[in-house]
């Protein structure tokens, strides 16, 4: 995975409306890893100021929405579940959107903060349209409650763009299709550090989820503590999200892609599932916004727009087989 992750990030790096070769990508990494390294060129100031800071956010962003997709998968024991589908993701929009129209951007991590505040409220609604803390929470009312919350959120979401000054709709609209081309050392640095925490707290609670998705009672019987390990499991991911989303929009459907792919290559213990999905989540990213920046370059598509068009049929696949 860490292979597959490097070598997309050497294309990604490559190809673009300005190609670099491939000699010359190395030599200013060889540079830049030797500490001799000042931006002397043309190439060098794309590589190392433009591609660089998109492909790292890219790979974060990738890796969070994977990471989410496996511990939703498993609390709920649901190939379907994942973040987009769940509402969180739709939460934390909606939170972010108020935020850009309040002006908490000009406050340092004003939009993220309320962007995980969205998403601790779709947690809340979760809970109380699927009815409690037991049973029905876990089972398939809890996606159907996020189906409705999240389009209950959508709604939300296009009144705020019918209300909106016409120089904001534009950048609004993009951003809500996933855009990373606004990555910066800030961006980067803080979803970093909320991906590393958290991957940290939820690995270690891998073989917990190992026993959740055998079955509540073997769960219970074996020590897990699940009304405090699955509302703790749901609201640390909700961060992780709320995090990514409101610094990179809405980028749907890896959460249901990458970790059953995943758990179809490696199996279904956490342990090794979840740095996996990681890594091909950051690399499924990485790959999806190069395709976004050169089939119509010099222009660019919204990365959400190649994820969807990937993941749309994935889902009705699953779909489709779960019901078989």
């Amino acid at each position: 995975m860490l292979l597959i992750f490097f070598l997309l990030c050497l294309v990604s790096l490559s190809v673009g409306s300005f190609h670099i070769e491939l000699s010359h990508l190395l030599r200013s990494l060889a540079k830049a890893l030797t500490g001799s390294f000042s931006i002397t060129s043309q190439e060098e100031l794309i590589i190392f100021s433009i591609r660089l800071p998109r492909i790292l956010f890219a790979g974060i962003v990738g890796a969070a929405l994977s990471i989410g997709g496996v511990i939703f998968q498993a609390l709920l024991r649901n190939p379907l579940a994942d973040p987009y589908i769940l509402g969180i993701s739709g939460g934390s929009a909606l939170g972010a959107i108020v935020g850009i129209l309040i002006g908490a951007s000009s406050f340092y991590l004003g939009v993220p903060l309320l962007a995980f505040c969205g998403a601790l409220i779709t947690v809340f609604l979760l809970f109380i349209v699927a009815g409690g803390t037991r049973g029905a929470l876990w089972d398939n009312s809890l996606l159907l409650s996020g189906v409705v919350i999240n389009a209950f959120f959508s709604a939300a979401i296009l009144f705020f763009l019918s209300v909106v000054d016409s120089l904001e709709l534009h950048s609004i609209t993009f951003w809500l299709m996933g855009d990373l081309s606004r990555a910066s050392l800030k961006e980067i640095s803080v979803a970093a550090i909320c991906l590393f925490a958290g991957f940290a707290l939820l690995y270690g609670q891998a073989r917990k989820l190992n026993l959740i998705v055998q079955g509540e009672e073997t769960a219970l019987h074996l020590g897990v503590d699940l009304e405090k390990t699955k509302p703790w499991l749901l609201i640390l991911t909700s961060l992780i999200i709320a995090v990514v989303v409101s610094l990179a929009g809405i980028i749907g459907f890896i959460g249901i892609m990458v970790p059953h792919l995943m758990r179809l290559v490696f199996g279904s213990d956490h342990r090794l599932l979840l740095p996996a999905a990681a890594l091909f989540g950051a690399s499924f990213l990485v790959l999806a916004d190069t395709l976004a920046r050169v089939i119509l370059a010099p222009a660019e598509l919204p990365v959400g727009v190649i994820t969807a068009l990937c993941g749309a049929p994935y889902f009705i696949f699953l779909l489709k087989r779960k019901a078989t």
